[in-house]
């Protein structure tokens, strides 16, 4: 029983590290605040995050998971968020005039990163894929073990995301002294453009889907 629990959070937390290292908007947000918000950026945006999924999962335990692979669920999801993508990339390159360091002693709008961290992955038609077929994949074996199991699977794929994107910030954060405003307006555009392009990708994705 206990090696079966530990595999569990074993694989779970290679799985989920392997996605988390890929790069996504999640990510692309978590390199473009932590520059002038700092390392809790990245911590901040997972607890959102894990918010979500941590609904998900009771979702999925309730029977859900039909309803989140279904074509129509995935198309919707994919224009809103690549519409949402598209505004964020355009908003931020309207604003890199005027971008400029926030300095030391500045606070961090903590609720605002765990909200983004919510939308970020809601906005996602394969972060609702990935739930809905891998996700409960691993959901239904590990029920075999009980609470406990899911349990193990939880907390692996958290602690996964959570590491990844915890020593971003920090990495990114103590480099500060690297970075001036005109380094940092590049990496906000380069962030944005990301974005608009990942944005363009979710339609294409919505669109095939649905001549498909």
């Amino acid at each position: 029983m206990e090696l079966a629990i530990l595999t569990i959070f074993c694989t779970s937390f290679l799985v989920a590290l392997s996605g988390a290292l890929m790069p996504g908007p999640l990510l692309t947000v978590t390199i473009s605040e932590s520059t002038r918000r700092g390392a809790m950026t990245g911590p901040l945006l997972i607890f959102g995050h894990s918010i979500l999924e941590l609904a998900l999962v009771t979702l999925l335990i309730s029977g859900l998971a039909p309803f989140f692979v279904r074509n129509d669920v995935f198309i919707f999801i994919s224009y809103v968020g690549g519409a949402m993508l598209l505004f964020m990339g355009v908003s931020m390159l309207r604003a890199l005039s005027g971008l400029t360091m926030v300095r030391e002693g500045e606070q961090t709008q903590s609720r605002s990163l765990v909200l983004a961290g919510v939308i970020l992955s809601a906005i996602n038609p394969y972060f609702l894929i990935w739930w809905g077929s891998i996700g409960t994949g691993y959901i239904i074996h590990s029920l075999q073990f009980g609470i406990l199991g899911v349990i193990a699977f939880f907390s692996g794929h958290i602690i996964a995301d959570l590491a990844w994107y915890s020593f971003i910030s920090f990495a990114i954060a103590k480099g500060r002294h690297l970075f001036n405003d005109r380094v940092y307006k590049k990496l906000i555009g380069g962030c944005a453009i990301f974005l608009i392009l990942f944005s363009g990708w979710f339609f294409y994705s919505g669109t095939l889907k649905m001549i498909s």
